[in-house]
């Protein structure tokens, strides 16, 4: 695959920043020390809250959570942050989530749910549901599940975990693992991307599961479920250079085979984890954009194909 092409000079200049900052092989290191890292990492990219925006700690039983307001609300959206269910937390994704409360202007909850290898599935998946059943209980009205990388795999597995929730309006997935197929497609045709490789994913996979990855589990891999009638308004934004695009096209060619309603878009020449790059990469930028633009729609109740 020739990166140099696909991939323009803003996004390698965020490439070789993220990678100054987390080296390639610190998948290498113990999850504690992963856990520094990927936090320094983030704190680099931290571009602050915009004006108006308030934050809060607080807890649905056991589970942290961070709650992001700029006034009065009638939609939430439950945020689930990346970081291969080993890194990450409140504070990884802290700026995404206070920036999607200002500019789509829904009040945020972002989730804290327990990390692997010391709790390994369904641990995260647990943690999610729960913690959005705590949010429909707390704050009434419209409700969009979301999330990035695994996040948005945790986004979808409760959605399926879901179905018939009143007032869930959608679900916006960031770049999702959903559990493809490794062996063929955007898996071994980008298996060595920049930012995620396959073996990467390999890696995440051996921490996730106290054993192999389960075949018929739609907790652990909402691809795959048998049945994908009754989710919500779907929109899944991927990335062109990353092994897990295809499960983006894949979850929306299941949804609308099911008659449902589900837009995949895949970034030309984006990489794995951009949304740090959304200030400082002009195609970033215009995926963040159209984030905040599906989150405004589905949060209107509205669909625009």
């Amino acid at each position: 695959m020739d990166y140099d092409t696909l991939i323009d000079a803003e996004t390698w200049a965020f490439i070789r920043e993220t990678e100054a900052h987390y080296p390639p092989d610190t998948s290498t290191a113990d999850a504690g020390r992963q856990r520094e890292i990927y936090d320094q990492m983030c704190r680099a990219f931290f571009a602050g809250y915009p004006d108006g925006v308030v934050a809060r700690d607080a807890c649905a039983g056991r589970i942290p959570l961070r709650v992001y307001e700029c006034g009065p609300h009638a939609v939430t959206l439950i945020y689930f942050h990346g970081g291969g269910f080993v890194v990450g937390g409140l504070d990884s994704h802290d700026d995404v989530c206070a920036e999607l409360c200002a500019r789509a202007g829904v009040r945020v909850v972002s989730v804290d749910y327990r990390l692997c290898p010391e709790h390994p599935h369904p641990s995260a998946f647990q943690d999610a549901h729960e913690a959005t059943q705590y949010v429909a209980l707390t704050w009434p009205g419209t409700h969009i599940l979301a999330g990035d990388s695994a996040g948005g795999n945790l986004a979808a597995a409760v959605a399926h975990a879901s179905r018939g929730m009143r007032r869930l309006a959608g679900q916006i997935l960031i770049y999702p693992g959903l559990g493809g197929n490794m062996m063929r497609g955007s898996y071994r045709d980008h298996a060595q991307a920049p930012m995620l490789t396959l073996e990467d994913l390999k890696f995440y996979d051996s921490m996730r599961f106290d054993g192999p990855r389960p075949s018929a589990d739609p907790t652990a891999a909402p691809l795959a479920d048998t049945d994908f009638a009754e989710l919500p308004p779907t929109v899944i934004f991927t990335a062109e250079c990353d092994p897990l695009a295809d499960d983006g096209r894949d979850y929306r060619d299941a949804i609308l085979a099911a008659d449902g309603k589900a837009r995949w878009i895949n970034e030309t020449g984006l990489v794995h984890g951009y949304l740090r790059a959304r200030h400082s990469v002009r195609r970033a930028r215009d995926s963040f954009d159209r984030i905040v633009a599906a989150t405004k729609m589905l949060a209107a109740g509205e669909w625009r194909d």
